[in-house]
């Protein structure tokens, strides 16, 4: 059997024991050897929920070529469903960032990358899936069937309406490489219309950006090509070389499908610098295989769950910091706007920009994008001093000033909303109504009280 596959049979008994487990008595998480998400709680401290067993849902179940669809357990990390899927010369339309986000984690929690300009977010691609739910009935879900409600409420429930355990997802063709060209602009203004341009144009297969400060930001276009040009080098970014410092220094560029795919996976887009991973000696001698981003959030988590890094600060003389770990979408129109106000108020970078826009007319009701429009992903991952007295200052500006821009704030990081705010932006009534016809005992918590540990 190939590495990454699952058989029929494993799957089912594995799925018949979360079953069971599922249906006993308490409180209860998931079992997976990794998370991204950045709520420091319950996984990272260690406080007692009991943990499903879901070692036996990581894999792949069978890909069709010929309908360009893979079967996929939960628990299969993109990693994994990747090196199945490219052996055929496919993959997923939409393929996150990080190589431990797991499918089902994706469809419930939301996720975009650089093809999300045209395929949407991941959750837009599945055909059908198995849901678990918190009352241990396992459903089969599709898009018009009986539970309906439930596939329409899944994306942005995490985990809180049950757990997807088995889903069959669209798959698109690739070639062997990926050209890609570093577009600079000196202005927000001048990016956000050449995002539109590019949108409009649908001439390329991959979009997406970082600013490195008000005067300098990239749009990164990538096309699939068969073979690199004439003359030009393919790039290998899991060495001594660093990805986006390439965008300033390298106008044009070639990578493996593969290595495009995780090109941000290797420094964790940018953070590895925390780590001091990203210098030439440290680098040497930090092992390859350690050069992921399940290593260097683990060691957030560690920070975390001790305040060590703080401590250490004030221990100097300095000031604990805020970490502000957030991404956000925003109408392309109102970006510069969004990039003004962070340049001024916030003052990280570089920052990330992904466009993306649904794919096609459904809208879905807990995280209320509108069908036709085109909105801008920011993604921002580090810390600021804490303003006296206030440990969530910038964080709640943030949330503030992404309502008043009409856009809406991924939930996998911190959440400072009061209840009756929360659920004006993420649809109460909608999901309400869905909890209490899977969930009405309340087995899980509802998904503010989820995302907020209020």
């Amino acid at each position: 059997m190939l590495a990454g596959t699952a058989t029929r049979t494993a799957h089912d008994a594995a799925v018949e024991n979360l079953r069971r487990a599922r249906a006993g008595a308490g409180a209860v998480q998931l079992g997976k050897p990794s998370s991204n998400l950045f709520r420091f709680g319950d996984r990272d401290t260690g406080a007692a929920a009991r943990r499903l067993d879901t070692s036996a849902l990581d894999g792949v179940l069978g890909v069709d070529p010929d309908r360009r669809t893979a079967e996929v357990q939960g628990m299969a990390t993109y990693e994994t469903i990747v090196d199945v899927t490219l052996a055929h010369g496919l993959m997923p339309l939409v393929v996150p960032q990080l190589k431990t986000i797991t499918l089902g984690g994706a469809v419930t929690g939301l996720g975009v990358e650089s093809t999300s300009f045209r395929d949407g977010l991941p959750h837009e691609s599945v055909l059908e899936m198995d849901v678990l739910t918190p009352a241990g009935e396992l459903l089969h879900v599709t898009p018009d069937g009986e539970h309906a409600d439930l596939f329409a409420a899944f994306p942005n429930s995490y985990g809180t309406l049950g757990y997807a355990v088995r889903l069959v997802v669209e798959l698109a063709p690739v070639k062997p490489f990926v050209k890609l060209t570093h577009h600079r602009y000196a202005s927000a203004s001048a990016a956000s219309a050449a995002i539109e341009r590019f949108v409009a144009a649908g001439e390329v297969d991959f979009l997406d950006g970082v600013v490195f400060g008000p005067d300098e930001q990239y749009l990164t276009t990538g096309e699939f090509v068969d073979a690199p040009m004439p003359g030009a080098r393919i790039s290998d970014y899991t060495g001594q070389e660093v990805f986006y410092r390439s965008l300033q220094r390298r106008p044009v560029d070639h990578l493996t499908v593969h290595d495009y795919l995780w090109r941000w996976d290797t420094d964790w887009f940018w953070c590895s610098r925390a780590f001091g991973v990203q210098h030439p000696v440290v680098r040497r001698f930090w092992p390859r295989r350690l050069r992921r981003s399940d290593v260097y959030r683990r060691l957030v988590a560690l920070d975390q769950r001790h305040g060590a890094s703080n401590r250490v600060r004030e221990t100097l003389g300095g000031t604990a910091e805020e970490m502000v770990v957030q991404d956000v979408e925003i109408p392309v129109e109102r970006l510069p706007e969004f990039l003004e106000f962070f340049h001024r108020e916030i003052r990280i970078e570089p920052v990330w920009l992904c466009p993306l826009q649904l794919r096609g007319e459904r809208s879905w009701p807990l995280y209320p994008m509108e069908p036709g429009r085109l909105y801008v992903n920011v993604g921002f991952w580090s810390s600021v001093a804490e303003k006296p007295g206030d440990r969530w200052a910038h964080n709640r500006l943030i949330e503030e000033c992404v309502a008043d821009l009409g856009g809406h704030k991924s939930l996998y990081s911190t959440v400072h909303y009061g209840e009756d705010e929360f659920w004006s932006h993420y649809n109460g009534a909608a999901y309400r109504a869905v909890k209490q016809r899977y969930d009405p005992d309340g087995r899980s918590p509802d998904l503010f009280a989820k995302v907020t540990g209020r």
